[in-house]
């Protein structure tokens, strides 16, 4: 067999990155509606770009939400600020740029099947969701728990690391944007053996005079970043002297952010998830209150399946759910293990075991995972799965032993 077919490939993207930048602001503005009317109907999207002259931020959507009115442009600008684009040279300017806002109310016809405040409010639109897990990672130490494909789990580590190095100034020079991708190397069985690359692009200044070249500006941030960022997160046991490490593989990352790229919400739907192991229904998050199935539905597939591969009954488990708007109930719910469900246990029995303990209605799913609180900024960049259940955040990623327990029940 070929080295080609045992390679798997997951990218992810810094906060900075526009289109991150898009769904951090969604979501900040879903955040302030939440904070103050936990009940706030809110789909917003942002759209941001920068010319020579300036920059734009374009706020889109439907927003209800109780009194008193919420100054959405100042929610855009300090998020945008407090990311990084702070000065036009670095792709943005939060205090100068334009703001232009495209918001009215949640349509009618859609609130009546959503507004019921009960067990039998309804689904926020038809749509179809994927929630998946996978014991890859329960091998290494430091990344147990996490129960997510290696290659997506890495790259999020790597962006949330640039972003840390960034703020926290070990790495002044590092600028908003930037990207990651690792490439894991499968043997026998599915089995990871190692990391068969590592790609880091890092937006960064222009250190042309300081270094007196290019190549030697380039040598720089390579090593920096490998110090700083590649090593304290790939473990030790899975990088090697034959993995193929490529820092900003064009030679330099000057000019980033809205400048160099338009954002848009919601264009990064595979680095929010799984990084392309496991199917995704097509539904973005940011921007969206957890009646909207596309984001609650997702977080409660993937704490379902999650739960799945901690009980033991398979090593892979994808759960797909369906809806139709305004109905409670799922329209569909299944469950695919890929063939690795533990001896004797069928697929059709995990499905029938999940349906027993986990309630897939919306209004129930928001309240088992108390998603009407505004937790959700957290999660606009560096991934929404496979991330430490901490201060609240994050609730679709505890396990629970009582339903781990329920679930190896025969």
């Amino acid at each position: 067999m070929s080295h080609e077919s045992l390679l798997f490939t997951s990218e992810s993207v810094t906060a900075g990155h526009p289109d991150k930048l898009c769904d951090a602001i969604s979501d900040a503005i879903l955040d302030a509606c939440l904070q103050q009317d936990p009940h706030a109907r809110v789909a917003c999207e942002t759209m941001v770009k920068g010319t020579d002259t300036g920059s734009t931020i374009i706020l889109a959507g439907e927003i209800t939400c109780a009194p008193p009115e919420i100054d959405y442009e100042a929610v855009a600008r300090k998020t945008a600020a407090s990311i990084g684009y702070t000065d036009h040279e670095y792709g943005m300017d939060a205090e100068t740029c334009d703001v232009q806002m495209l918001i009215s109310t949640q349509s009618p016809d859609i609130s009546q099947g959503v507004d019921q405040g009960d067990i039998n409010q309804g689904a926020g639109d038809q749509g179809l969701m994927f929630g998946f897990a996978t014991s890859e990672s329960e091998s290494y130490p430091t990344l147990s728990g996490q129960y997510m494909p290696l290659s997506a789990l890495l790259s999020q580590a790597l962006t949330r690391r640039l972003k840390e190095v960034r703020e926290n100034g070990l790495l002044p020079w590092s600028r908003p944007d930037g990207k990651s991708q690792v490439t894991i190397e499968y043997g026998a069985y599915g089995a990871p053996r190692r990391v068969w690359a590592v790609v880091i692009a890092i937006q960064h200044d222009d250190m042309l005079e300081k270094f007196g070249s290019e190549k030697a500006e380039l040598e720089f941030i390579q090593s920096e970043i490998k110090q700083h960022v590649i090593d304290p997160v790939i473990p030790s046991e899975l990088i090697d002297s034959n993995t193929d490490i490529i820092i900003n593989g064009t030679g330099r990352f000057v000019q980033g952010g809205p400048h160099a790229d338009a954002g848009v919400t919601g264009r990064k739907i595979i680095v929010d998830t799984y990084g392309g192991m496991g199917r995704h229904g097509g539904g973005a998050f940011s921007g969206k209150d957890p009646s909207k199935v596309d984001r609650s539905a997702t977080y409660a597939a993937r704490w379902a399946a999650k739960h799945v591969v901690a009980a033991k009954l398979a090593k892979r488990c994808e759960i797909q759910l369906a809806y139709a708007i305004g109905v409670a109930e799922p329209v569909s719910v299944r469950v695919t293990t890929d063939g690795t469900s533990s001896a004797g246990i069928t697929e059709e029995e995990i499905s029938r075991r999940v349906r027993n303990c986990f309630d897939f209605r919306p209004s129930a799913i928001i309240e088992k995972l108390d998603l009407l609180r505004p937790i959700y900024s957290v999660t606009s960049a560096g991934g929404h799965f496979g991330r430490e259940p901490t201060d609240g955040h994050f609730t679709w990623e505890r396990l629970d032993a009582e339903i781990i327990a329920a679930l190896q029940q025969s």
